[in-house]
């Protein structure tokens, strides 16, 4: 009863002619490991390096045997259906909507998007060339319970932790998410406003010079001096007990110890989560900061809960300093109105029956495994 329905999804029949993902976030991808291996999966190739290295470090198994890459606003098809690929303004690395048409219809699914990511200009350009005659938007809204009105940008974040880095007098550590390029920017462009040293661990460190081979990012690799590479205990013996120790010995000249960090804690900000409690407990820091920059409904798990409570009894204090990856409700009903669709499908939500009151455009509201005929 968890995998979705779909007719010759995960047996050996034919039927499927191809598999769509939008970007590297789990719960746009975190079946695929289930669907019958020859059907074709198409993504940015910049998506299929990331779930290549997620496959190694979170131990996940989707393996793709024959992936296909599509490019932006460079149209391809799959079966009868024509897709045109548009950049995203995401917290995920090589984000994309899709508009798909077939038989005179043209469908346009927004994907994960928002506006005030350092792919804002991504989002003001899809503003000017959106494709029109749309008959279905399938558009998001995560966000819509919120209510948040002016989300921060990332470059408010980059402002607002450079202000914290400088009157820091004590070590920083900051929880986030490793496959948020827009944050670790944020972060490194901080450390260097504030000339502290931005330490990241194995994993993270392989995240960016994978990806630096797609966009200018900071890795130790390219030359990027003020910019480390944490070695943790589990992290470390876990690669090297399988096979993948040159995952960790490529950095070992960037390598940096716990002790260094201890001679000088306020020299660093530190990329941390609660796996690596070992290896912070050896690090001589009785107080300092934890920047918590992750949505906030992390905090209900418990490992998070319990890793936040050891820090704070450690003297540390406590900053939320965040901004959504999700659009708010303004920038949703300007992508609507821009593609001006003849109907709006709620998805990506636990709110679709707010969707009436937010846009101007009908709204159908859709079950799980219910068909819409167009």
């Amino acid at each position: 009863g968890i995998l979705p329905d779909v007719q010759n999804a995960y047996s050996e029949k034919p039927g499927i002619d191809g598999v769509i993902i939008s970007h590297p976030h789990a719960d746009h991808y975190g079946l695929m490991q289930y669907l019958n291996k020859k059907i074709p999966i198409w993504l940015g190739e910049a998506t299929y390096k990331i779930l290549d290295l997620n496959n190694i470090f979170l131990r996940q198994n989707n393996k793709i045997l024959n992936p296909k890459y599509f490019e932006k606003e460079k149209p391809f098809a799959v079966g009868n259906f024509t897709i045109t690929a548009y950049w995203a303004d995401h917290s995920a690395f090589d984000s994309y909507s899709f508009l798909i048409e077939a038989e005179n219809k043209r469908i346009f699914y927004s994907g994960d998007f928002r506006s005030h990511g350092r792919k804002a200009k991504a989002y003001k350009w899809f503003l000017h060339n959106a494709p029109q005659n749309i008959d279905y938007l399938l558009i998001e809204g995560t966000t819509i319970a919120r209510k948040q009105k002016n989300p921060k940008t990332e470059e408010d974040i980059t402002a607002e932790l450079t202000k914290l880095f400088k009157k820091s007098a004590s070590v920083n550590y900051i929880y986030t998410a490793s496959q948020n390029i827009d944050r670790l920017v944020s972060i490194y462009r901080s450390c260097l406003n504030s000339q502290k040293t931005f330490v990241v661990d194995i994993y993270t460190a392989n995240v960016l010079e994978t990806l630096s081979a797609f966009a200018r990012l900071p890795s130790p690799l390219k030359g990027f001096s003020n910019l480390k590479v944490l070695f943790p205990y589990r992290l470390t013996t876990n690669l090297f007990n399988r096979g993948y120790g040159k995952m960790a010995n490529k950095f070992s000249k960037h390598k940096i110890s716990k002790d260094e960090i201890s001679e000088n804690p306020s020299n660093y900000v530190v990329l941390v989560r609660p796996s690596m409690m070992i290896d912070l407990e050896r690090i001589n820091a009785d107080n300092g900061n934890l920047i918590y920059s992750m949505w906030e409904g992390y905090k209900e798990k418990t490992e998070t809960q319990q890793f936040i409570d050891w820090l704070k009894s450690k003297n540390f204090t406590i900053h939320d300093i965040h901004t959504s990856g999700h659009a708010d409700i303004d920038t949703l009903k300007e992508f609507a109105d821009t593609l001006a669709p003849k109907s709006i499908l709620p998805i990506h939500t636990f709110n679709k029956k707010d969707y009436k009151n937010i846009f101007s455009q009908k709204v159908i509201e859709l079950n799980d495994n219910e068909t819409l005929n167009i």
